[in-house]
């Protein structure tokens, strides 16, 4: 059975001790086991303080991020380049340091529309640098999830199939996919196929609704993903993310553009979460079990 996380932006968008404290302590009540948190600046949180909550509460750890602009790796610019690839090897570290083994998001290039067509130059100072980050981060025993976003958030990785051609260009086998079912359904042809075609590739699933509010109130096929995830044996983390104006993070809110109130009770959005994808992969499995079953007479 599938392990599931929680972001932590359905807790709070604050990084003092207090805020994080409360999100470790809710997410361990509410029977996740692994909490995801957007980039948090050391400077700004004491790390080793973090981890050990992290420890001492029995949790796994991810981190996610977007590259800004002037961090953006596919750039023209070799000064933005590398820039990107520091802000990546921090990124890198931290993970290393809260204990996790897993960095995601929009890590290929900066996370934002753009207002120009991707270009194979852009493609491959990307895979080059990303590359190189790969490498080092191995040492680390760091993974590097690529996330597949809509074409609103990123020219570059919108599918997973792209993303598994970006994969095979770096030659590095931890990089891997971060699939987001908000993302995919607004681009795969089919979200249940897309999963299936990068069964070996995947590395972290976002499980989010297609108006990022409560699972199952939206349009997105859930019992076909489940069905995916079960089919190819996924046992890795599925992490419920939801954003809703009742909690703020400017910079990640604009860039998603989160303008409604689709929830103001985060316990009772992460209570249900957690009982949805719980429900929803063992039903999975239940009917896997079925149709694996012949019934022969006795």
């Amino acid at each position: 059975m599938s392990k599931i996380g929680v972001h932590s932006f359905v807790w709070s968008a604050g990084s003092s001790r207090d805020e994080l404290e409360k999100a470790l302590e809710n997410t361990q009540k509410l029977g996740y086991k692994l909490i995801e948190f957007s980039y948090l600046d050391p400077a700004q949180v004491d790390v080793s303080w973090l981890a050990g909550r992290i420890r001492e509460l029995g949790l796994d750890v991810a981190v996610s991020m977007g590259l800004p602009p002037e961090g953006d790796i596919s750039s023209d610019d070799a000064s933005v380049v590398a820039n990107g690839a520091d802000i990546l090897d921090r990124a890198v570290a931290l993970v290393r340091d809260l204990g996790g083994s897993k960095l995601a998001g929009i890590l290929s290039s900066s996370h934002g529309k753009q207002e120009h067509v991707l270009t194979r130059r852009s493609w491959d100072n990307s895979v080059s640098a990303l590359t190189k980050v790969a490498d080092r981060a191995k040492a680390s025993g760091v993974t590097l999830n690529l996330e597949i976003v809509n074409r609103f958030e990123s020219n570059m990785l919108n599918t997973a199939a792209q993303g598994m051609a970006y994969i095979k260009d770096t030659g590095a086998s931890n990089v891997l996919l971060h699939l987001d079912t908000f993302h995919m359904n607004i681009e795969e042809a089919d979200v249940g196929l897309a999963i299936r075609h990068a069964a070996d590739k995947i590395g972290y699933i976002h499980i989010g609704e297609s108006h990022r509010g409560y699972l199952g109130t939206g349009t997105i096929d859930f019992p076909a993903i489940f069905d995916a995830l079960v089919a190819i044996g996924w046992d890795d983390y599925v992490t419920f993310e939801s954003f809703s104006t009742t909690i703020v993070d400017k910079d990640l809110s604009l860039k998603t553009a989160i303008w409604r109130n689709l929830w103001g009770d985060n316990v009772a959005l992460a209570k249900h979460a957690h009982r949805f994808i719980e429900l929803g992969l063992e039903t999975a499995h239940l009917k896997g079990q079925l149709v694996r079953q012949a019934h022969l007479p006795v």
